[in-house]
């Protein structure tokens, strides 16, 4: 399921001759001297851990208690509230780097309900509404902002009950509605069930789009689910539709089909004609855990593929520590790992890795980084390499520490032409 990684193991025995490993070692320091660069957009999904900043919502309970002019108020109030949480929200995605947030289902509290729904219009902020959301439309849009909707478990296109169809199409357009007064340029659902026959469901699935108004239709995405339809469940209907596939690799790795994360990464962007949007998430427990499908606070790091890293992306990190994940992930994507190779002083060489070289030499040269240098004094930095992350970092610490003596000094001497070369 992974994604290729670095840190394969070259000629570790010592029949290899010097060609062959000359040859290894050719390809592996190019490969660790190719230029990185990522247009990874991290999203942030409705709510904050630790910022202040509320929206609020009611229940259809307490609307159902007032009579329809107070009712109205109180929503009217709601949705202007709503409106300027958003607006902050988009702020502080602005401050912090954020490149994308996803708008509260409930952004207008009961919107769709059958008996106590409303109209914008019916409101008596109407019109102020409308225009504050395109205020916040306008701050996203300068700031370089994008803004998504994910409509909840209910909206179901496939389902056999003409009038669960009925209301999942009403709960698009209003979304859709209100995506078009921000700029959001995805309306992303899952699947919906398999109903015993996964062909006939998402047959309906492909007819229900059909009912759609080109606002909604444009911005319909489906996303692949941790139960029933895997990336190749939906890859056809998402081509023969033209509906872009929102892959969620941790869903793919809880329901597996026959493709590879890196396989499924490159089919999903083929149905995208904009930035794709893509969904990262780990297992409370692990993935070895009773429940692997149960989100984390956190992201591992670990869990974000490597052949997502140099690709144009919006990522949605579903985390519950929300903006401390989202943030604590972009720190850990942003650090540059480093395997080193110094030289001791009695000429033996020693492996390590760090996330800040300068200061891990100075570490070594002044006896409190390893027991092994300390004894050896001094040492002279004679290698490195970057890798994407500290647990590839440690993969090819292993890796050339398996090398012979003579691996090792040719990985060192390969280094050392090529920077003269240049």
């Amino acid at each position: 399921m992974g994604c290729g990684v670095a840190g394969a193991v070259f000629c570790v025995g010592l029949d290899c001759g010097r060609a062959d490993i000359v040859d290894h070692l050719e390809q592996l320091v190019a490969m660790t001297e190719s230029p990185t660069t990522t247009e990874i957009r991290l999203g942030l999904c409705c709510i904050f851990l630790e910022e202040p900043i509320k929206f609020r919502k009611t229940t259809v309970k307490a609307i159902g208690g007032m009579n329809r002019d107070a009712a109205l108020n109180k929503l009217s109030s709601l949705c202007m509230t709503n409106a300027e949480a958003l607006l902050a929200s988009l702020q502080f995605c602005a401050n912090n780097g954020i490149g994308c947030f996803r708008i509260n289902s409930q952004i207008l509290p009961v919107k769709t309900h059958a008996e106590y729904g409303y109209d914008v219009s019916d409101l008596p902020d109407g019109d102020e509404i409308v225009q504050r959301f395109k205020a916040c439309g306008e701050f996203a849009g300068s700031h370089g902002i994008r803004t998504s909707f994910h409509p909840d478990q209910f909206v179901v296109l496939n389902s056999p009950r003409p009038d669960v169809v009925d209301r999942s199409i009403e709960e698009l357009e209003y979304q859709s509605e209100v995506a078009e007064w921000v700029g959001a340029d995805v309306v992303n659902i899952h699947g919906g069930g398999a109903y015993g026959d996964k062909a006939d469901a998402l047959s309906r699935f492909a007819k229900s789009l059909s009912r759609l108004s080109d606002r909604a239709r444009s911005r319909l995405t489906v996303e692949n689910d941790d139960v029933t339809y895997t990336p190749s469940d939906l890859l056809p209907v998402c081509l023969s539709e033209g509906v872009p596939l929102v892959y969620d690799v941790h869903h793919h790795r809880c329901n597996q089909d026959k493709l590879t994360v890196e396989e499924a990464t490159t089919q999903a962007i083929s149905t995208w004609n904009r930035e794709p949007i893509f969904h990262i998430s780990s297992p409370l427990e692990g993935w070895q855990g009773p429940k692997p499908r149960r989100h984390h606070e956190f992201i591992n790091v670990a869990d974000f593929p490597e052949c997502w890293r140099d690709l144009s992306l919006t990522v949605e990190v579903e985390a519950k520590a929300k903006e401390v994940a989202v943030l604590k992930l972009m720190k850990q994507l942003s650090q540059k790992w480093l395997v080193y190779i110094l030289r001791c002083a009695d000429g033996s060489l020693y492996t390590g890795i760090t996330n800040d070289l300068n200061r891990r030499v100075e570490q070594h040269n002044a006896g409190t980084a390893s027991r092994y240098t300390r004894s050896r004094l001094p040492t002279v930095l004679v290698y490195q390499e970057s890798q994407p992350n500290q647990s590839e970092a440690l993969k090819r610490e292993l890796a050339i520490k398996a090398l012979s003596r003579r691996a090792k000094e040719t990985l060192i001497g390969l280094k050392k032409e090529r920077k003269h070369i240049r």
